[in-house]
């Protein structure tokens, strides 16, 4: 079957697309609101772009009346924010933290999150999550209707049983990530269940094919 996206309407992409493209990382992110209170709230249109320097860019969606979400516009004008990554263990907060709360009203007071100093940026870190980014917003992007957030990873913190102090070797398997399925639904996946394909040089390529 052969669709063009055009011909759909938003809602329509967002299912194909958020279907197709999976599993998707879960940035759960953390920001200051103008009072200074902490906001806290999951985005699966999320990936890394680079590591000179390292990039990251999340994709914000508006709320149904087209006013920009409190993550989005308190990265604007504090131009801040931290990602934490989510767990099997915390992944029942992070769901919850997606509730359509009353803007301005702190995620984190009202579900009584426990959070962190941060080295350089202002918003604190989720102290349930195995690991952070400090970021600062780059540059946003609108296209269309999709706000487009880069911003440079400046520090990130690792739970110490999670990494060899010498190699810098992240032991991913034990953190117990979870990614992000279809879209609209609840869908997650474990991060647990992997296998290995060793990456092959063109004289090893050629010498099995001759």
């Amino acid at each position: 079957m052969q669709i063009t996206l055009a011909d759909l309407s938003p809602a329509q992409r967002y299912h194909i697309t958020s279907s197709l493209v999976v599993p998707r990382p879960i940035a759960w992110i953390t920001t200051l609101n103008e009072d200074g209170s902490v906001n806290a709230a999951p985005f699966s249109y999320f990936q890394l772009m680079g590591e000179n320097p390292p990039l990251c860019v999340l994709g914000i969606g508006r709320h149904p009346d087209g006013r920009p979400k409190d993550t989005l516009a308190n990265v604007r004008r504090a131009r801040e924010f931290v990602v934490n990554l989510v767990t099997e263990e915390n992944a029942e907060l992070m769901n919850l933290t997606a509730i359509d709360f009353p803007a301005g009203l702190s995620e984190v007071d009202v579900l009584k999150l426990a959070t962190e100093k941060s080295s350089v940026v202002r918003p604190p870190r989720l102290a349930v999550s195995p690991a952070s980014f400090e970021a600062r917003e780059v540059q946003t992007l609108l296209v269309g209707q999709n706000q487009i957030l880069m911003g440079e990873l400046l520090v990130v913190h690792v739970r110490d049983e999670f990494i060899d102090p010498r190699s810098l070797r992240i032991d991913t398997n034990a953190m117990h990530l979870i990614g992000r399925l279809q879209g609209g639904g609840g869908g997650y996946t474990r991060t647990r269940d992997r296998f290995e394909i060793e990456r092959v040089t063109y004289d090893q390529w050629k010498k099995r094919v001759s």
